[in-house]
């Protein structure tokens, strides 16, 4: 199925399509960080921060590794990256061409 324009960002930032293949919250907190898969990257071509998703509670909340100043492995939502802006334009995107790996092969 073709993925509808949304707003200024003109695409989905979390398709159901994807959401659905993200493991929910705490499922894979035995895993170590480098064989944790990374299912969805969000970014802002305005800095420099990179959102790596690798579980999903199925509402809004998140667990990645966030990269920016510094990177550190946390929690973020959907609705506070689908919110920001700046002048109205959308400060974060979604990488629509980023496949699904391990994060030891992003790093």
């Amino acid at each position: 199925m073709k993925e509808q324009n949304q707003g200024l960002r003109r695409h989905k930032l979390l398709p159901k399509s994807i959401a659905k293949r993200i493991p929910k919250l705490y499922s894979t907190e035995n895993t170590k960080a480098k064989d944790k898969k990374i299912y969805v990257k969000f970014f802002s071509p305005y800095s420099n921060y990179t959102w790596y998703v690798a579980e999903y509670d199925g509402n809004d909340t998140f667990f990645g590794y966030v990269e920016g100043a510094f990177g550190e492995w946390g929690y973020f939502t959907l609705s506070e990256l689908a919110q920001a802006n700046t002048n109205g334009l959308p400060l974060v995107e979604r990488d629509k061409y980023f496949k699904p790996k391990k994060f030891g092969g992003i790093k």
